[in-house]
């Protein structure tokens, strides 16, 4: 009997903390606060949607805020906004994330940057086969160069910093089309998904300088932009993206700071957000012990949870060509 009550404490509790005691061995990088107060919070895309409320949620944490975009009529209106909400003055910075000389100007102007907020981007929803290429090449080079433009001008003054053992912070805005790939959204799913790949090297590249990066996966969002997407997603894109509902930017804003304050590298913003960000962890960095332990043991369920929505997704396609065809074969 004795026997079978240490067998049973052993699976119960002794191997659960012993792969709890494991995996916080292995976790890196290690967990880091990153502090918003007085500290200078550049963001990009940031005159409306996400970005504008993002500007508001650092104003009123105290954060002294730049924002950048392209047009200087938007950027004075969301300086106007910010300042009628929070009484604070926000710099305000014209550029195209496409122009590095530009770019490099205006984050010079701007100075030291302890969070840098990467928000800009541009979204079609388009078979690949109808979208010009340089639609797409407008896609890449406006989602993912542009973030290299940024991080590549503000890198030097960040990494020679004066007080270096201040945490600062790089975090890109991505998708959750930026974990999985969605019928229509081919060029804005590569863009995305560049930024994890971006931001993975990156991170290995700059943890020796206490820059701690991280990476936003917010879902449809209800901003003026998403809006006009709407209105040229192919049928089958709006089937499969029904399932996920749009958030509000203000609480995208609240996931966003609460993530690069705990120096997260994947940011989640709903409960599906963290169901995709589990499915598709792979060998990103992790720095809450807990949260990777619940890696390990969720994998084997979410890859069956992921194929059940892979059913879900092809067994839409392929009803709504079969639609299409018996429709066409009736008119003829």
């Amino acid at each position: 009997m004795a026997d079978a009550y240490f067998s049973l404490f052993t699976l119960i509790v002794l191997i659960p903390l012993a792969l709890i005691a494991f995996v916080y061995f292995l976790v890196r990088p290690r967990p880091v606060k990153i502090p918003i107060k007085n500290r200078h919070v550049f963001i990009t895309g940031g005159s409306s949607g996400i970005g504008l409320a993002l500007a508001h949620h650092a104003a009123a944490q105290g954060a002294r805020v730049s924002i950048l975009a392209r047009s200087r009529n938007k950027l004075e209106e969301a300086r106007n906004a910010v300042r009628l909400a929070t009484g604070i003055d926000v710099s305000v910075f014209a550029a195209d994330v496409r122009d590095y000389d530009a770019v490099k100007r205006a984050v010079d102007e701007a100075g030291p940057i302890d969070v840098l907020l990467l928000n800009h981007g541009v979204f079609v929803a388009l078979e690949l086969e109808k979208q010009e290429l340089s639609e797409v090449k407008f896609t890449l080079d406006v989602n993912l160069m542009g973030s290299f433009n940024l991080i590549k001008a503000a890198l030097p003054a960040m990494r020679t910093r004066k007080d270096p053992q201040q945490p600062v912070s790089i975090a890109l805005v991505s998708s959750q089309a930026g974990q999985v790939g969605i019928y229509g959204y081919a060029a804005y799913s590569a863009s995305k998904f560049g930024l994890r790949g971006l931001a993975e090297a990156l991170q290995q590249e700059v943890i020796a300088d206490n820059i701690h990066v991280s990476l936003i996966f917010p879902p449809d969002t209800d901003t003026p932009g998403f809006a006009e997407e709407n209105k040229r997603k192919p049928e089958l894109t709006k089937i499969i993206a029904s399932s996920s509902g749009a958030m509000k930017p203000e609480e995208v804003a609240q996931k966003t700071f609460d993530g690069i304050k705990s120096g997260s590298f994947i940011i989640p913003c709903n409960l599906e957000g963290i169901a995709l960000s589990l499915a598709t962890a792979g060998l990103s960095p992790q720095r809450s012990f807990l949260m990777a332990t619940v890696e390990v043991l969720a994998a084997g369920i979410l890859r069956i949870a992921g194929l059940c929505f892979q059913w879900t997704w092809y067994t839409s396609i392929e009803k709504w060509h079969n639609q299409r065809k018996a429709g066409s074969s009736q008119r003829s």
